[in-house]
């Protein structure tokens, strides 16, 4: 493991690109590898944002369009719905508009004197609507409307055309190869009651159909996986990234089909073909795994939103969390049905106001004028005591994060390349800092490579990266090597962790989290598997955080000392920063008061890898 000092975010990313460059020719002004896997760069984005063209979003008071949702991600100041300024501390390398395509730019029309549909009882209803708990109730009165089959004389394609024009226009206009990158995206908004199977679809180049798939269309993800294959045999690649599995009561990665028929190497193969990436960290919470699914992880207990999206019912466990999803899939295999859950990851915000806070100490949340402030968020007492003597607002805003991000490495920031990544998986999440991971495996590497300054390009050669599968000769057994940067605007990493999944010979499946690297280089407790504490700590009056030890940078090779030869298995690293103050807990310092006793004061933030499997 090694450190050095770090001084601008643009010295960052050379300093940690400093091993990954390899013979290039340069035309047409732009730089084309000779080696397409050790000239790869990281590259921060978001995924999944909402603009005034998003019928939930135009609700809740947005009107920033995707121009301005473009302006800010490329560090200019825009307006929350509220009236104050938000701004990025350092610009975004990539970004999607996703509305929703159901309704979409259905609720602006509909607000417009000049349009037809502005005459419709529910558009004058929704016109009256005032206060958040107004426009809540307003909100809802289209849920009946959203599924197929329904009559809906608000539904105008004409407009919604017009809005999807818009989107492709902005993305278009936005798109500048090498510098900032923009891709034509959308959200399918699926679920029965509020169980969450949304996705967010991507369109690889400028070529897009008139108009999105939709929930109207089909509720049913396979329809739309249909509707993606019917495109990519015309020439039009897409991807699809599923998101908020914590909310879909289990539904996501379920063990049946929607349909409730069983997954078949079929079902698995088409899945995997259009989902190859999954969003794994949001505002609504985080989905890696659940307490009740991970009793012997102590990082489990993270961001979790129990509840199913939109409603106060909890969503089942089971079937919602990925890395259950990672067990299940290699269960799936063995029985010969494939393995519909072999995804990467990625992290994203969802906001609903144009602009993701990613960061805890300058949050917003997402829905606009409805969770504004900290008194709406029910991070710091009402002013007034509710009618049971209620202290706190109480609604599912707290359960809500700031996060996340996507890291992408890829040749170079463009639709081209990026989508490639997405498309093999060599992607990471985050959520929020700016952490840097790479992580590959392979069948002979050894301690050597790590201090040498050609490692990446060894690395790719002698193995695979994160989204890999590494396939073992005889007698060898895997060696990974990570690498994990800090954020410099956030805290210093504590620790590296590699998280192991495996499958038996009578098809039980098993999870197990391994240290890997201390910060300070302090060994890893081999009993135990486990950094001892480093004492960091925060003071929750000032929001101040310490600790004895922390790095810049770790380093390290590992080698499974549980691997059994021919086992079927998975791994994938999680970075955890020092504890630093949870944006709740900012709110409470910002008010003069303490924190709420019974939200989560600190958090550890952190980076995800895809999965490499083996064997």
């Amino acid at each position: 493991m090694v450190s050095f000092g770090v001084k601008s975010s643009k010295g960052v990313r050379a300093a940690f690109s400093s091993m990954c460059v390899a013979a290039a020719l340069v035309m047409g002004g732009m730089v084309k590898t000779a080696d397409a896997g050790d000239n790869r760069d990281v590259f921060f984005g978001e995924t999944h944002l909402h603009t005034v063209l998003s019928f939930d979003s135009y609700i809740f008071g947005n009107r920033n369009d995707p121009d301005q949702a473009y302006r800010y991600a490329k560090g200019e100041a825009i307006a929350h719905p509220a009236g104050f300024p938000m701004k990025l501390s350092r610009p975004l390398d990539f970004q999607a508009v996703t509305d929703h395509a159901i309704y979409l730019g259905m609720l602006p029309a509909m607000h417009d004197p000049r349009q037809n549909v502005s005459k419709h009882p529910i558009s004058l209803e929704m016109r009256k609507a005032k206060t958040p708990g107004e426009r809540l109730i307003a909100f809802q009165k289209l849920f009946p409307r959203l599924n197929p089959g329904v009559e809906d004389d608000l539904v105008d394609d004409t407009i919604m055309q017009s809005a999807w024009a818009q989107i492709i226009d902005a993305a278009q206009r936005h798109n500048d190869p090498g510098t900032f990158t923009t891709f034509i995206a959308y959200e399918y908004t699926s679920g029965p009651e509020n169980q969450n199977l949304h996705r967010n679809v991507f369109f690889s180049g400028d070529q897009a159909p008139s108009l999105p798939f939709s929930r109207i269309m089909s509720s049913d993800p396979e329809d739309l996986w249909n509707w993606m294959d019917g495109l990519r045999a015309e020439g039009t690649d897409t991807i699809a990234i599923p998101h908020n599995s914590n909310g879909s009561n289990g539904l996501m990665f379920g063990e049946r089909r929607l349909s409730g028929e069983p997954i078949d190497q079929n079902y698995s193969e088409q899945r995997m073909r259009n989902e190859p990436i999954v969003e794994v960290t949001q505002v609504k919470g985080d989905s890696e795994t659940h307490p009740l699914l991970s009793p012997n992880d102590e990082w489990a207990d993270f961001e979790i939103m129990p509840y199913r999206i939109g409603a106060w019912v909890k969503s089942n466990v089971p079937g919602s969390y990925v890395r259950e999803a990672y067990r299940d899939g290699l269960s799936l295999a063995r029985q010969g049905r494939g393995n519909p859950y072999k995804f990467g990851l990625i992290g994203a915000s969802d906001t609903h106001v144009g602009a993701g806070a990613f960061s805890e100490d300058d949050y917003w949340s997402k829905v606009g004028v409805v969770d504004a402030s900290a008194q709406l968020r029910g991070s710091v007492p009402m002013a007034k005591a509710g009618p049971n003597g209620e202290k706190y607002n109480e609604n599912f805003f707290q359960t809500w994060g700031a996060s996340g991000l996507a890291g992408v490495w890829a040749e170079e920031n463009t639709r081209e390349s990026l989508f490639a990544a997405f498309r093999r998986k060599e992607t990471f999440a985050t959520t929020g800092p700016r952490i840097k991971l790479r992580f590959f495996a392979g069948g002979s590497y050894d301690e050597a490579m790590v201090a040498t300054s050609d490692m990446v390009k060894q690395a790719y050669a002698r193995g695979v990266p994160m989204g890999g599968d590494l396939s073992l000769s005889p007698g060898q057994s895997p060696s990974f090597i990570v690498w994990a940067m800090r954020d410099v605007d956030s805290a210093s990493l504590q620790r590296l962790q590699i998280v192991k999944g495996w499958i038996d010979g009578e098809g039980a499946t098993f999870e197990k989290v391994y240290d890997i690297a201390c910060a300070g280089g302090v060994a890893v407790d081999p009993a135990t598997q486990r950094c001892p504490e480093n004492g960091a700590s925060v003071n929750l009056s000032t929001c101040a955080w310490s600790a004895p030890t922390g790095d810049n940078e770790m380093k390290v090779l590992w080698r499974d000392p549980d691997y059994q030869e021919g086992q079927p298995s998975f791994y994938y690293v999680r970075v955890l920063e020092n504890p630093t103050c949870r944006w709740s807990t900012w709110d409470a310092v910002r008010a003069g008061v303490p924190p709420r006793p019974d939200i989560q004061s600190t958090i550890q933030e952190r980076a995800y890898s895809s999965p490499i499997w083996v064997n």
